[in-house]
């Protein structure tokens, strides 16, 4: 394969591959009961074959199916465990790397952004990508100073090949229900491709990379790699090297567990505090933890400015959530637009909701786990079930200028439930959320 697939013909038959497949298999696992195989035993091999295809073809298509996989892995630890175990390790494979292209598409690609003497840039550069994500891949090199660095270089026609994933994929959006149930993923595809589209856009990412670099360059527990160069579809920046975060998930003892944990959750509640952005792409590839116990995050196209007014609204939103009463938690979520002015709700089943999705920071201690987010998700799929016309989800609605921090620390909560990390999350949100310590609103943006 010399470049990302781009051709809309070419992208919707391979994804049209998986429908197809997975009627197949069906049928299969249904020939296979008939002849005395246990129906539970045809069912997990069907899952299994199934994830196999559904994540070889979004590794393969990278861009926009890529990062929608890439976006299931973080909320897995919700799902069942007897349909979550049979997908784990296809999830897995989507946070840490895909396909890798050619190094001749790679070098066109350098000499476009880079110019054709790009090779004197670098000491050394190796030609195998370190690492390949949704809509590029990273080569390690040496920079001319001697700085070991990261070299991002985007697939070419990975701009055109949005277009066609997302249009695909909000179609077929049914064949994600079994990993994610529960949730409209109509909605969820809309909002990816508005990100993502964002982060093609190399010179952004750059800037964005930039602000978090200043605003974290003295911390002691996060490392934000400087940017050395950009131009056209490549990204230079420092490398860092440490354990992927997705290893810490897999085998790490429970110490660096709970350590990686709390510095995601610190990274993530600091940023619109130190800087006014939000990292909102919390999936484990983006993370390394350093040998010296500090955090290292990577990946800043889709970073968000966040208002100071927003940032202290939702932590006053966390504070009724722990300590408010039910009728206050109706009314804030009135104000907030979570409820139309008008909407008719049982109050006390209101703060149920909230009071389980508040508890990591009612309490001094808290630890994430799978089984709280099964859970959870389980409270929220009893909720969806109440299709009344008067019924909660009926009237719950999320706000636009809450989307890009749901994802973020939606993201970063089912992150932190496959570390099943415990620590002091509550102390973290009075740092850091203004509104959630009870200070005024012109308190919100300092430190």
């Amino acid at each position: 394969m010399s470049e990302i697939p781009r051709r809309a013909v070419t992208r919707t038959a391979k994804l049209a591959t998986l429908p197809l497949g997975f009627a197949g298999r069906t049928a299969l696992g249904l020939g296979k009961r008939t002849i005395g195989r246990p129906a539970e035993a045809v069912a997990l091999e069907v899952q299994r074959r199934t994830a196999d295809q559904l994540f070889a073809v979004l590794g393969e298509l990278k861009g926009g199916a890529m990062k929608v996989g890439q976006l299931m892995s973080i909320f897995e630890a919700g799902m069942p465990e007897e349909l979550a175990g049979p997908f784990r390790a296809s999830l897995t494979k989507l946070q840490e790397a895909a396909p890798p292209l050619p190094a001749v598409t790679a070098h066109r690609v350098l000499a476009e952004g880079l110019g054709p003497g790009w090779r004197n840039l670098f000491a050394e550069f190796g030609d195998r990508p370190a690492a390949a994500a949704s809509i590029g891949q990273v080569h390690k090199a040496v920079w001319h100073d001697g700085r070991t660095v990261a070299v991002k270089v985007q697939y070419p026609g990975a701009g055109r090949a949005l277009m066609s994933d997302f249009t695909q994929l909000s179609r077929m959006s049914r064949l994600f229900a079994p990993l994610m149930p529960g949730v409209e993923m109509k909605p969820v595809i809309a909002d990816l491709k508005r990100r993502l589209e964002k982060e093609l856009d190399y010179t952004d990412e750059s800037r964005a990379q930039k602000t978090f670099h200043a605003a974290y360059r003295d911390d002691p527990d996060i490392v934000v790699p400087a940017v050395v160069a950009q131009a056209g579809n490549v990204l230079v920046t420092e490398w860092l090297d440490g354990t992927p975060l997705a290893r810490v998930i897999a085998d790490g003892p429970q110490e660096r567990r709970d350590r990686a944990g709390l510095l995601l959750f610190r990274f993530l509640l600091s940023g619109p505090v130190r800087c006014g952005m939000i990292h909102i792409d919390p999936h484990p590839g983006n993370f390394r933890l350093l040998d010296d116990g500090r955090l290292g995050v990577l990946d800043y196209g889709g970073a968000a400015h966040v208002p100071d007014d927003l940032w202290w609204a939702l932590g006053r939103m966390l504070r009724i959530g722990t300590l408010g009463s039910p009728a206050e938690m109706v009314e804030n979520a009135k104000a907030e637009g979570f409820l139309a002015p008008d909407a008719e709700v049982d109050a006390d089943r209101l703060a149920e909701i909230v009071v389980a999705h508040a508890e990591p920071f009612s309490v001094e201690t808290f630890r994430y786990s799978r089984a709280w987010m099964r859970t959870e998700t389980q409270r929220g799929l009893g909720m969806a079930s109440d299709m009344r016309p008067g019924g909660l989800l009926r009237q719950l609605r999320l706000p636009p200028q809450y989307l890009a921090v749901s994802r973020a620390l939606s993201g970063c909560g089912g992150v932190l439930c496959q570390l099943e990390a415990e620590g002091p999350f509550r102390a973290e949100a009075l740092r850091w959320l203004p509104g959630f310590a009870g200070d005024a609103p012109d308190a919100a943006g300092t430190a």
